[in-house]
Parts: C-alpha cells; sequence; structure tokens
C-alpha cells in the first residue's frame, strides 16, 4: 500500500478533496487485495447466503406455506437477513486491525484520517453486493422472481444495499468499543440475530403475540423487506398491517438508513479519535 502524501503548497480545496479520495481508494483496495490473498474470507457473503436461502426455502418453508409458495414471499426476507449477519464482517475485520496496531500503523502516515473507516465501510459494501447476488442467483434458480418493472426490480436491490451500508456503520461503532474481535463478533451477533428474526423476513408478523409484532412491525428490517416486496410485486402480508412502516414501507427504508447513518457515521468518527488518541 502507498499512501499518497500531501505535499506542501497543495492545500486548495480541490487538491485535498482528491487526496482524500485517493487515500480511500488506496484503504479500500488494501482490505479487497486481503480477500483475493484468503478467498475464504468471503464465505459470509458466497456460501452461508446459498445455504441459508435452500435451508429456510426447502426446509422451513415446506411447514409454512409450500416451497413454490414461499419462494416468492421468503426471498427478498433471506436478503435482509443475510445482509444483516453478513454486517457483522465489518465489526470483526476493524477490531483485527485495531488489535494487530495496523490502525497505528496508518496514523503515522500522511492520510486523511476517516478514509481509514471510509475504506472499510466500501470494501465491505461491495461484499454486501456479491452477497445480494448470491442470494437473488439462488432465488432465481429455485423459481423465484421479480414480477414489477425492471426499474422496481434494481430499486428494491438498491434499498437493500442502503440499508446494509448503514448497518456497516454501526458496526463500525461496535468494533471501537469492543477490545477484540471476539467481543465484537458476540456483541454484533447479540444484536443483529434478533433484528433479524423478530421481523417479517421470514414470516408475516400479524401472528406474533402482540409485543413481538410490535417490534417486528418498527423493525427497520421488516421496512424494507416490505419495501422490496412491494417494488418486486412478490406477496406482502405485512401491507395489511396498520403500523406506518408496513403501509409505507419504501419511505420508512428510506428513513431508516439516512437516521442510521446520521447517528453511528459521526459517533464512528467520535469513537475513532478517542480509541487512536495518546
Amino acid at each position: 500500500m502507498t499512501p499518497i502524501a500531501t505535499q506542501p503548497g497543495r492545500t486548495t480545496p480541490g487538491l485535498r478533496s482528491r487526496h482524500a479520495l485517493t487515500d480511500v481508494a488506496v484503504l479500500a483496495g488494501r482490505n479487497l487485495a486481503h480477500i483475493a490473498r484468503e478467498p475464504l474470507r468471503l464465505s459470509d457473503v458466497t456460501i452461508q447466503p446459498v445455504v441459508f436461502t435452500l435451508l429456510f426455502v426447502y426446509v422451513f418453508g415446506s411447514a409454512v406455506a409450500g416451497a413454490g409458495s414461499y419462494t416468492q414471499f421468503a426471498i427478498a426476507g433471506l436478503l435482509a437477513m443475510n445482509l444483516a449477519t453478513s454486517a457483522v464482517g465489518t465489526a470483526i475485520g476493524l477490531s483485527s486491525d485495531l488489535a494487530t496496531g495496523v490502525i497505528d500503523r496508518f496514523r503515522t502516515l500522511p492520510i486523511w484520517r476517516p478514509a481509514i473507516l471510509v475504506g472499510r465501510s466500501l470494501s465491505d459494501l461491495l461484499g454486501a453486493t456479491l452477497c445480494a447476488a448470491a442470494v437473488a442467483v439462488t432465488g432465481l434458480a429455485m423459481g423465484w422472481r421479480p414480477q414489477g418493472s425492471a426499474a422496481g426490480a434494481v430499486a428494491g436491490f438498491a434499498l437493500f444495499l442502503l440499508f446494509s451500508y448503514a448497518l456497516c456503520w454501526g458496526c463500525t461503532c461496535l468494533a471501537l468499543v469492543t477490545a477484540s474481535p471476539e467481543s465484537a463478533q458476540g456483541i454484533a451477533l447479540v444484536i443483529l440475530f434478533p433484528l433479524a428474526f423478530i421481523s417479517d423476513a421470514l414470516v408475516p408478523t400479524g401472528h406474533m403475540p402482540a409485543v413481538f409484532r410490535v417490534l417486528a412491525d418498527w423493525n427497520p428490517l421488516s421496512a424494507v423487506t416490505a419495501a422490496a416486496r412491494q417494488l418486486w410485486a412478490n406477496p406482502d402480508p405485512s401491507a395489511a398491517v396498520r403500523a406506518w412502516p408496513m403501509h409505507h414501507p419504501v419511505g420508512a427504508t428510506l428513513a431508516w438508513p439516512i437516521t442510521l447513518l446520521a447517528i453511528f457515521a459521526p459517533l464512528a468518527a467520535r469513537l475513532y479519535r478517542r480509541r487512536t488518541s495518546g
């Protein structure tokens, strides 16, 4: 990795912006280079999504509504669930860099400091894109089809990636407040697994107990799942739910990631300064 040093006299905003973008690209490339050297790092966004999709559709789906109709319902939920659980990789990767001293070496280089966090988030967004593609291809092979327009199909995937990007910043904060990759992974899973299962991802919320139904209806993961089903014209039982996010899933899906980014991105920057100060 060869960071671009800011040379004396190059202080114009345009040049500073170009240097910052170069630093982000270099650090994102560094994360991708690690994957190239150890491809099994991608197992959580390639192998795991395929296994989860097959298991939930063919094993659990047959008990819920029959594999054929359940496939049309479940693929959006499985996309959301796999993207949520794969966000744990952000916490593990950044926590590993902090624990091994790589971040300390970065701090000695003349780079834009936030580039470390932004580069990590962008490389993980590429991983999320691969995860979404793995679920979509598996679903297509199993008979799932988006029934809406081509623009709606693209918009549905875009909402999933925006949601995943916001989750990555939340996991970045977890990495910065934990002492080891193991603890970062443990806490992330404790948060993300309930988020994934107390939702309309795999079953409609209408038959849940009252407390869980309210949590599921206001769960951001339920919103993005319902929005994708609406855009893809797939079965969406949540449309009959009275809760506002279920009646306006696209609006709720846009509101949740923007809110999460507005909270977690500045918080991550603050935690990073505190963690690396001194």
